[in-house]
């Protein structure tokens, strides 16, 4: 198998990847992901496990008889260069069906290009807007950030919190996360007694760590972000001294995380895919053949470590093939009900049950509550 790999990086920050050329039409799988910038540590792993699996669908002979092609543009974490990007996809290289963006900003940048060209879209980012409202041609693998909130509330209420500081990116992410945790806290009896905010490229948050250092009904604190944001956060929170409980959303589920914040990162609870703890999975669990495989093919590839992130393209990918497969052809309509119809396929993030009414697929079930401790991953449930 012939495999090539092309590389422009100035200024656009532009790859292309092209895997396992034949005779016939290759079916051509569109991808804007962030490689490199602020969500590179998301964005990277994407990128790898599509190369990785792509090369290992064209191995066994292709999906309908034909190979898979990866046309890869590197946004650069710039949600302006995914809308341009979007374009080139679907004008220039005439893909079938779109994996990626990385991030909320990159695929809501994306979206209505995608949408006016009737082209099938699995989004790898996290945020409930993605999805809901339901949108005809656009689906995601991530868990919301909805449910990232639920789960993270629920362990709130079984340990008495009840008073809690909210802290969001400015991000896209960082933005919906907190809509959404505003709007289901009340659910769980807990009061946000004070908000605040911190941009994607802050470095440093000791003024607003030190507000709810000084606000004496806070309980606990629960950030939500993405990139290495959150992990500075931490590293701020720690170096104040400020002993309250401390929980984050779904945007660090990488090993990354607790790289960037050291020992900042010890006791942060938050929820996450099985991918995160597949070796700690109790052998009756349904998903933990999937994750193991995954995370074992992964670091025998590439020689790091996995992450969600990397584990939410994987399932774009299965969920693609999936759906190519039983349409038998890659006309976009076929394949977008395909998917859209989607039963019983377990994945990196749960098993996915998707409808004309839900192109996510995931229930609240499929988080693990998870709390870091003595540098590694716990579960808690």
């Amino acid at each position: 198998m012939k495999f090539t790999i092309k590389h422009w990086v100035a200024g656009a920050a532009l790859a292309m990847v092209s895997l396992g050329a034949t005779a016939a039409d290759p079916i051509k799988i569109g991808s804007v992901l962030s490689a490199t910038g602020p969500a590179s540590f998301l964005g990277d792993p994407e990128v790898k496990t599509l190369e990785m699996y792509i090369e290992s669908i064209n191995k066994e002979g292709g999906v309908l008889g034909r190979q898979l092609e990866l046309v890869y543009y590197d946004d650069g974490s710039d949600s302006n260069k995914a809308n341009g990007f979007a374009k080139r996809l679907i004008h220039d290289d005439q893909v079938d069906l779109i994996i990626g963006g990385t991030t909320t900003g990159s695929t809501m940048s994306m979206y209505p290009l995608v949408d006016k060209a009737g082209i099938p879209f699995i989004s790898l980012a996290g945020a409930t807007v993605i999805i809901d409202p339901v949108k005809k041609w656009l689906f995601k693998t991530p868990h919301t950030d909805r449910m990232a909130a639920e789960k993270v509330f629920e362990d709130m209420k079984k340990q008495g919190i009840t008073k809690i500081a909210l802290v969001t990116e400015t991000s896209g992410f960082g933005q919906s996360g907190k809509k959404e945790a505003e709007a289901v806290v009340d659910g769980y009896g807990i009061q946000i007694v004070t908000e605040e905010t911190y941009g994607p490229k802050d470095t440093d948050m000791s003024p607003q760590f030190t507000k709810i250092k000084n606000n004496g009904d806070v309980q606990a604190v629960f950030i939500i972000g993405l990139g290495q944001g959150p992990a500075l956060a931490s590293r701020s929170y720690k170096q104040l001294g400020i002993t309250l409980p401390l929980y984050h959303a779904h945007g660090v589920c990488s090993d990354e995380f607790i790289k960037l914040a050291r020992d900042a990162a010890e006791g942060v609870r938050l929820p996450c895919a099985a991918l995160v703890v597949a070796d700690k999975l109790p052998d009756s669990d349904a998903q933990k053949p999937v994750v193991t495989a995954y995370s074992k093919a992964y670091k025998e590839r590439w020689k790091s470590d996995v992450s969600t992130f990397g584990g939410h393209a994987y399932d774009g990918l299965m969920i693609a093939v999936d759906a190519i497969k039983r349409a038998g052809s890659t006309d976009k309509e076929k394949v977008r009900d395909a998917i859209e119809n989607t039963k019983g396929l377990m994945g990196t993030g749960g098993e996915f049950n998707l409808s004309p009414t839900d192109h996510m697929g995931l229930d609240l079930s499929a988080f693990r509550m998870l709390e870091i401790k003595s540098g590694d991953w716990t579960l808690i449930d």
